[in-house]
């Protein structure tokens, strides 16, 4: 029996897996990171760029908060006004947790993961806005393009403190680039704008031993494959059934692997049973095979909104794997 690990790589590089690699079971993803990644339901929480995020009770998750009292950039010509990257805790005692984590993994078993979120993109409209950031992009982007070198150079600092304390060799990095049916930019501009940024950071990871690039983006985003290869991601987490999973499967296996296919919004709700997390996982195995795919609920993470439901669907993908191998 193949480790998860060599699973994975037999997976997405078109070899012999002996079973599906079911949701994130290859990754052991370290998140005591000294970095204010989230609040809990029901509370508020200011980060430390100064965006304020809020997670209402009875929502699945937070947003930021971009009235005018807590919008961080309020005018994009003025950006090295307003924002300000933070300095990171790098003392041995703030990353005790998060080292401790790390070498705790077996790393012949799972892939050491360093977890990066929110991305460039989602960055720059929790600074301003989604509306606002859209509208820069046309209206200002020679602001635009500098604010986010800016973001990007950032991300980079912080991505060699984490290489240097956790000697990853998988990176997951969360950027949502797209609404349920399309893109939220075009193809086009997100060529100009970001995929220069992502060639530069993916690139870094890459030249320091990390071998394996996940990126989440539970959204449409078929359009932007293309760039996802030229970046360097290797899997695609958070795909989801609008983007025609099987004919990316058809078109780019091989080149990029795809990770999902199992809407969270079909099957993780308050009504949620077996049965419909089983007929989904049925239906996205059959479809989309064997090699360069992975089942997984669309969620950003190896949990569920509601209990029961990541736990249901890895022992469906469990009983698939013996239907199917």
């Amino acid at each position: 029996m193949l480790t998860k690990k060599q699973n994975l790589m037999e997976t997405i590089k078109g070899g012999n897996p002996d079973r599906f690699v079911n949701q994130y079971e290859f990754m052991d993803i370290i998140l005591e990171v000294p970095v204010r990644l989230m609040c809990a339901p029901g509370t508020e929480m200011k980060n430390d760029w100064g965006i304020t995020f809020r997670w209402p009770e009875g929502q699945l998750g937070q947003f930021p908060v971009h009235d005018e009292e807590h919008k961080v950039l309020k005018d994009i010509t003025e950006w090295r006004k307003y924002v300000k990257a933070p300095v990171i805790d790098n003392t041995d005692e703030a990353w005790a947790a998060a080292v401790a984590h790390a070498n705790s993994i077996d790393r012949n078993e799972q892939f050491v993961t360093a977890f990066v979120a929110p991305g460039v993109f989602e960055m720059c409209h929790h600074l301003m806005s989604m509306e606002d950031a859209l509208m820069a992009l046309y209206e200002e982007p020679e602001a635009m393009h500098e604010l986010i070198d800016y973001l990007t150079d950032a991300e980079l600092n912080y991505a060699k403190i984490l290489i240097d304390r956790l000697h990853p060799d998988a990176l997951f990095h969360h950027d949502d680039w797209g609404s349920q049916k399309s893109s939220f930019i075009s193809p086009a501009m997100f060529e100009e704008f970001y995929l220069p940024a992502y060639k530069k950071i993916y690139g870094f990871y890459k030249a320091n031993g990390v071998k394996l690039i996940v990126h989440h983006s539970d959204s449409y985003a078929a359009n932007l494959v293309p760039y996802m290869i030229e970046m360097g991601i290797d899997i695609w987490q958070g795909v989801m059934t609008t983007n025609n999973t099987p004919e990316l499967i058809k078109k780019y296996g091989g080149q990029i692997s795809f990770m999902g296919d199992i809407d969270s919004g079909v099957v993780d709700f308050p009504e949620w049973t077996p049965e419909i997390v089983a007929r989904e996982v049925e239906r996205a195995c059959k479809n989309c095979g064997k090699l360069y795919f992975i089942p997984n609920l669309t969620q950003g993470l190896n949990f569920s909104s509601f209990p029961g439901v990541y736990d249901s669907a890895t022992e469906a993908i469990d009983k698939m794997s013996k239907e199917m191998f």
